[in-house]
């Protein structure tokens, strides 16, 4: 499930940080039970929320068609897996820009939504810390909001689970909410517990799992938004061959400041895409 779903609501608005020295973190099945019966629950008001989410994020929108260009020019071979689909919204987007794209997630309500508002697309019931995938048979995972809902220390099965599926030269791209110069912290999303986390330690631990940096984003809260939003996108690669990295940061959005790079993907994705949107989230189904 792609989790980006804050926007919907969410009580207080503050962030809460994780007590130090608590209670272990529950089991991953644990995990997995309780955010798809979350998701379950909440599928469709969170799938009319997320239907037009793209809409009012050029910088969103651009960098799926940053990933999708990535993808079409990467060396591997195979479908883009798109890890938390939610009610399937980010994956239409996706094949509208051109992807061979398969839809998993946790939940099976969101799946169902998936299924109805897709049946061109393929979507699956499915866990992203175990996908029903080959090694190495995927070109490129979107991780939309599909982590948030994962307590950290279950963050690098995930990842290096991503890193398994992708061929060498595969391309990951992750979003998340940022923690803004704080440590990983919990706050109260709209539809279950998520986390929040530095940039660069995300990256790290993608670094850890196999993964090389290309490019990064921090996007500022829009209206309707509470916290800044983080963008990673990773090339899968052996040991040792490495590549150079860009580092963007994004200011807040104001109507007809769209930075110039973005501009021009930005263009190619609406006219591609059509009314075809997806959220900040999918579903965070698959325990995201």
């Amino acid at each position: 499930m792609s989790g980006a779903g804050e926007a919907v609501t969410g009580p207080g608005g503050a962030a809460a940080p994780t007590p130090a020295g608590g209670p272990r973190p529950p089991s991953p099945a644990a995990v997995q039970r309780s955010t798809a019966a979350a998701y379950d629950e909440f599928a469709v008001r969170y799938s009319e929320f997320a239907r037009d989410a793209l809409d009012a994020l050029p910088m969103d929108r651009a960098l799926l068609g940053a990933f999708t260009e990535s993808v079409r020019s990467s060396p591997a071979a195979g479908p883009v897996v798109d890890a938390g689909c939610g009610p399937g919204w980010t994956t239409a987007y996706l094949h509208a820009l051109g992807a061979d794209v398969l839809g998993v997630d946790l939940s099976p309500a969101m799946i169902g939504l998936a299924r109805r508002h897709h049946p061109e697309l393929s979507f699956e019931v499915g866990s992203m810390d175990a996908l029903d995938l080959a090694d190495g048979g995927s070109a490129g995972v979107l991780s939309w909001y599909s982590v948030i809902h994962l307590p950290p220390p279950l963050v690098p099965s995930a990842l290096a689970e991503f890193r398994r599926v992708l061929a060498d030269g595969g391309v990951l791209l992750l979003a998340f909410f940022e923690s803004e110069g704080g440590p990983v912290t919990d706050f109260d999303h709209a539809v279950t517990r998520a986390y929040r986390w530095p940039i660069d330690e995300l990256a790290a631990l993608a670094s850890d799992a196999g993964f090389t940096e290309v490019a990064r984003l921090l996007r500022e809260p829009v209206e309707g938004e509470r916290f800044r939003r983080g963008h990673l996108l990773m090339r899968a690669e052996r040991p040792g061959s490495g590549s150079a990295g860009l580092s963007v940061r994004a200011a807040p959005h104001r109507r007809g400041t769209v930075p110039t790079g973005a501009g021009k993907a930005q263009d190619q994705a609406g006219r591609a895409a059509g009314p075809l949107h997806e959220p900040e989230a999918g579903s965070g189904a698959d325990a995201s």
